[in-house]
């Protein structure tokens, strides 16, 4: 039998360096060492690579005290790379149903999706505690292709952010998808939510507060 050709190192490590960006939004050339064991020069050297590929881009963080940083994100152009769930098929669809109905009936049917997709997922949420139900909504969200996480904030609220968005393509042209996404949390989780970070907006996450002490 005839092995298949590895992957060289070097590019290998450069899926590592992707990966940890998708996962932490932006990282400075020290914590891409820590993570991926490697030097500051070979970190600079794969970061260059990915830029002249249009895949990473850097900004200037400013600290209170100190040299100013460089911290290091992912482009747009680097979705591309991650799985993108239902693009043509959607926006094919959505076109017609703009073009007979306009932006209300393609809101109408989204809001119908919205409803129907609360109702089958709320057996997921019962008998939870909130941070309970919190993870199972990232959970739902990581099942259908979005890269998410989630924290317990100091003040007893809590964060649910996706590092990567699988109808990202989609919601560049209808947003409606972005509205309605904070109301399926509010109805599985029963309490406030509050988008803080978003990815249309150049945001490295798409991140949202749940309000625990904020029911609805």
């Amino acid at each position: 039998m005839v092995a298949e050709p590895h992957k060289p190192i070097a590019a290998k490590t450069q899926d590592a360096v992707v990966l940890h960006l998708k996962r932490a939004g932006e990282m400075t050339v020290s914590q891409l060492c820590a993570a991926l064991g490697i030097t500051s020069m070979a970190v600079r050297r794969h970061l260059s690579g990915l830029k002249r590929q249009g895949l990473v881009e850097s900004r200037v963080f400013r600290q209170p005290r100190g040299r100013p940083s460089y911290r290091w994100r992912l482009t747009d152009r680097a979705d591309l790379l991650f799985p993108s769930d239902f693009k043509n098929l959607t926006v094919e669809l959505l076109d017609a149903l703009r073009e007979v109905g306009g932006t209300k009936a393609v809101m109408e049917l989204l809001k119908v999706r919205n409803k129907r997709l609360a109702a089958k997922l709320a057996p997921r949420m019962q008998d939870k505690s909130l941070a309970e139900k919190v993870e199972e909504v990232a959970k739902i969200f990581s099942e259908s292709g979005f890269m998410t996480d989630w924290e317990v904030l100091a003040d007893g609220n809590f964060l649910i952010y996706q590092q990567h968005c699988a109808v990202h393509s989609v919601a560049e042209e209808y947003r409606q998808l972005c509205v309605l996404e904070p109301q399926l949390i509010e109805a599985l989780l029963g309490c406030k939510v509050v988008r803080k970070q978003y990815m249309l907006d150049k945001d490295p996450v798409c991140g949202y507060l749940i309000e625990a002490l904020n029911p609805l």
